[in-house]
Parts: C-alpha cells; sequence; structure tokens
C-alpha cells in the first residue's frame, strides 16, 4: 500500500542507493490499526460490571481464559492446553499452559485460577455470571494442574470458560483492573483518554510475541451514526465493528472497504419492568408486544439486519423454538387486552433508550406502533453509564430497548433480583432441570417449554436477533466472520 514515505523512497530512486528505498518499504509495513466502537466502556474489568463494552476491547487481548471461543462457536484451549471431563459430566480436570506470566511479572498458575474463580463467585463478586462461579469448587492439583467440580451438568462449560466473565486475573493486582489491567494477553494498556479513545500496545513480555502482527491499537467511541460513517470515509478509523448498517450501500460499492456481516446469539427485546404497575399485569405486556410490528422494527432500527424472535432465544441455538406465533402483531388485539385490564388510555410509559442507534432509531418506531393503542411513551435518551446504574442497577425504568448480547443467558429470567423484575417459580424449576439434565434430547425439550413460557408470560416484547454489520479497511485481514461473542481478538488482525 502507497503512502507518502514509501512515494518519497521511490521518488529518490535514481539519486540514491537501491537499498534506500527497500529499507523505506519495508518500514512502511503497516502495524497499527485504529477501531471505532460506539459505546465507551465503563471500566477495563469484565468481571467488575455487565457492560459488552468492556469486553470488546480486553478480551483475549489484555485478558485471557481457561478456553478461547473461536468465530464459529467452537472452542479450543487458550490457557489451559487440554482437559479432561469425568464421565459424570460434572468433573473437569485441566493442564495449564506453562511459562506463562501475567504483565506485573507474576507468574500464570492453578493457585491464579482458583483465586480468579472463587472472586468470581463470592458473596462480594459484582460478576454478572456470579450464579454460575458460585456453583464451582476449583482444587489445586499442582502448579499446572486444576480441578473444577460443577454441582449441575453444563454442557456449555467451556464456552462459559471462554468468555470474558472468566477471565483469569493476578490475585495482586485483581482490585484495580478497572482502570489499570494486568492480564496474560499480548496487549498491554498504553493509554485510556475519557471519552474519546483506549490505545492497546503489544507487550513485549507475551509469550509467543512474534505471531501478534499489530504493534498498537486505538479503540476510538463514536455514537452518532453520520459521524461513524464520516470517519470511516475520512480513513480516521480503519475498521468498525458493529457499525450502523444505515450506510451499508455505499461501503460495499465502494472498492476501499470490506463489509462483513455477521450472525449473532444476541436478542434485541424490548425489556418490560415486570415489578411496576400496570406493567406487572400480563394483558397489559401482551398489549404492548401486540402493538410492535417486529418487521417494521427490524427495519426502522436495524435498517433490516435482523430476524423476528418470540422469546429470549435465536434461530440456530440449540433447542430453539419459533414463538413469533405467540404473541403476534395485532392492533386490535392489543387495544382489547389494556381494556380487559382496566388500563384508561392514554397510558403514559417512559422509554429508556441507551445511545446505540438501534435503540435510538428503534425507539422512535415503536414509540409510534404503540400510540395507536393509546399508549404514550415518552423517550428518554441516556448514556450507557446512564443506563447501567440507572436502569440496570436501580431498576428505575418502564420500557427499555437494549440487545443482550450473551449466548446463554437464560438464566437470567432465574435471578431473583435481576433488573426486569420477574419471578416465576414455574420457569426456575424448568431452569434448574435444564442445567441438571444430561441427555440432549431432554435438554432440547425443556429448552422448548422454558421459551414457550418465557413468551407466554410476555416478560418482554422480543423483537429481533441482529446481524452485525462490520465495515472496514479492505487490506486489514482476521476480521471475525461471526460473533458468538463481543470481542475485537487483535492478535488475528493483520494488513496486506
Amino acid at each position: 500500500m502507497l503512502n507518502r514515505r514509501t512515494v518519497l523512497a521511490t521518488g529518490a530512486l535514481a539519486a540514491a542507493p537501491l537499498a534506500l528505498p527497500l529499507a523505506a518499504l519495508a518500514q512502511s509495513k503497516k502495524d497499527t490499526v485504529v477501531l471505532a466502537l460506539t459505546l465507551e466502556p465503563p471500566g477495563l474489568d469484565p468481571t467488575a460490571g455487565a457492560a459488552s463494552s468492556i469486553a470488546e476491547i480486553v478480551h483475549y487481548n489484555v485478558f485471557e481464559t481457561l478456553t478461547k471461543i473461536n468465530p464459529d462457536g467452537s472452542v479450543s484451549p487458550l490457557l489451559a492446553e487440554g482437559w479432561e471431563v469425568s464421565p459424570d459430566l460434572k468433573t473437569t480436570t485441566f493442564r495449564l499452559r506453562k511459562g506463562v506470566k501475567f504483565q506485573n511479572g507474576e507468574p500464570f498458575n492453578a493457585a491464579a485460577v482458583k483465586f480468579s474463580f472463587d472472586r468470581a463467585g463470592s458473596d462480594k463478586s459484582t460478576n454478572k455470571d456470579k450464579r454460575n462461579f458460585a456453583n464451582l469448587s476449583t482444587q489445586v492439583v499442582d502448579e499446572h494442574t486444576v480441578v473444577v467440580i460443577n454441582k449441575d451438568i453444563d454442557p456449555d462449560f467451556l464456552f462459559v470458560l471462554g468468555q470474558a466473565t472468566a477471565i483469569i486475573v493476578e490475585p495482586k493486582s485483581a482490585a484495580t483492573n478497572a482502570t489499570q489491567p494486568v492480564g496474560t494477553g499480548p496487549y498491554k494498556l498504553d493509554a485510556w483518554s475519557k471519552g474519546s479513545s483506549i490505545t492497546l500496545g503489544r507487550w513485549d513480555g507475551f509469550r509467543n510475541p512474534g505471531a501478534i502482527r499489530i504493534r498498537r491499537a486505538t479503540f476510538r467511541f463514536i455514537s452518532d451514526p453520520a459521524a461513524q460513517v464520516a470517519a470511516l470515509l475520512a480513513g480516521d478509523v480503519d475498521a468498525f465493528p458493529r457499525v450502523t448498517p444505515r450506510s451499508v450501500a455505499q461501503f460495499k460499492a465502494n472498492p476501499r472497504f470490506q463489509v462483513v456481516v455477521s450472525g449473532s446469539r444476541a436478542k434485541t427485546i424490548l425489556a418490560i419492568n415486570n415489578a411496576k404497575k400496570p406493567l406487572n399485569d400480563v394483558r397489559v405486556r401482551r398489549a404492548i408486544a401486540a402493538a410492535i410490528d417486529r418487521k417494521a422494527v427490524i427495519e426502522g432500527g436495524a435498517d433490516g439486519y435482523g430476524a423476528p424472535i418470540g422469546s429470549h432465544y435465536v434461530p440456530g441455538a440449540f433447542g430453539y423454538v419459533d414463538t413469533t406465533g405467540i404473541n403476534p402483531y395485532d392492533v386490535e388485539k392489543a387495544k382489547k387486552l389494556l381494556a380487559e385490564a382496566g388500563i384508561k388510555t392514554p397510558l403514559e410509559l417512559t422509554m429508556t433508550l441507551p445511545p446505540a442507534p438501534y435503540a435510538r432509531q428503534g425507539g422512535e418506531v415503536i414509540a409510534a406502533q404503540l400510540a395507536k393503542i393509546g399508549i404514550v411513551a415518552k423517550l428518554q435518551n441516556v448514556e450507557w453509564a446512564q443506563w447501567l446504574s440507572g436502569t440496570y442497577g436501580a431498576k428505575n425504568y418502564d420500557l427499555t430497548l437494549i440487545s443482550h448480547v450473551e449466548p446463554f443467558d437464560l438464566g437470567n429470567f432465574a435471578k431473583p433480583d435481576y433488573y426486569w423484575g420477574y419471578q416465576s417459580p414455574q420457569f426456575n424449576e424448568l431452569y434448574e432441570k435444564i442445567q441438571t439434565s444430561a441427555r440432549p434430547a431432554d435438554r432440547a425439550r425443556l429448552l422448548g417449554d422454558a421459551q414457550r413460557l418465557l413468551a407466554q408470560d410476555c416478560v418482554h416484547a422480543f423483537l429481533y436477533q441482529p446481524q452485525w454489520v462490520t465495515v472496514a479497511h479492505k487490506n486489514l485481514k482476521g476480521l471475525w466472520k461471526d460473533m458468538p461473542v463481543f470481542v475485537n481478538d487483535l492478535s488475528a488482525l493483520s494488513w496486506t
């Protein structure tokens, strides 16, 4: 790729020794990258907060896990070289990679694994998957062997251990990882300019430095859709994972760019606060769902990139059943349900919208649809930190449009204090059976039952499974085709 330095060197060919322009060409091999993200993370410790934007920067880059999730959803060794699973499927013995150090010089070993998992499941844990880790008993056999015993049979256990909430942390630095992350990964934090960007630099102490071709990566935060497009067109950004899809056509037609459309396990929902009146009445929730035309929301909020869902589960996932017919779009039925519930219209509700374009655009579409049945949805735009503290943390909301991106998160409906306020002994019993069933056929049947129950209870207005769009420079290689989890794996990137 020609740049100004190459052109100058080539222009000097006639007057200079041949070695000079070749050296200049060699030096111009690009080894930096600028990525852009819609949301800035609230911190850099994925065990301390629920925001997926944390993992988008640090997962597999700064912090590592025992296993690694690949773009196709398969699992391979990372900090663990291998493992054996017991016949009862509850005990896993991990053989750990030797010669690995943390970025502060401390050794990675079985004690660090035990510390990390015990910490994640402790009473003081703020890990969003605390419940999973509380079920684990971790035993050190020797420095490079650890045994993990799970109370439940979990066929997805190795996948779960590859997620960002399962990172292995160094005990001495764990408390300050939110601002000074210390991991075993190939990159370390160089700089964080709040509100603007985060820069990661290649860590010279990494166990396999020759495999890492990107020396420095800068993540810029651009939430405005128009600004996202402008930054790409100006060349200020090399890649924009999960960019606003509204401009895909112009990038597909531009030979400077590549457009990658990725599948996902995400669920975009209009979350409903089941603990607040009158939303604690299932008839009101069903009325809200019946008033929403999912296809119109996909077109208006996601620019057509999505598949309708009727429960908190997506096509392609094990045990999926189609529940879109349980609460279909039916405006007249929605009006009758409100009347049955004794609701006098207009009913005023707030709809809290985080900054992502799918939420802001989709919120306007849904508000217009709800208005047709007498519900006045007051749109409340908030920044991401406000959403995490006020909506997710304090549960101060009526409706909120949000994508839940974790692949296996049905268990959130069994959490008594989760922000949805959903309480169902029937679902809890079902989920317990799902967790303890060894036979795949039994699990598939129970997963179908769980999906139908959530749809019938109309916990939320389940909207669509999003497809994510990445726009990048045509010469940037190694971008993930699909996104079973939200990561930007810098170790896979290189320039041609």
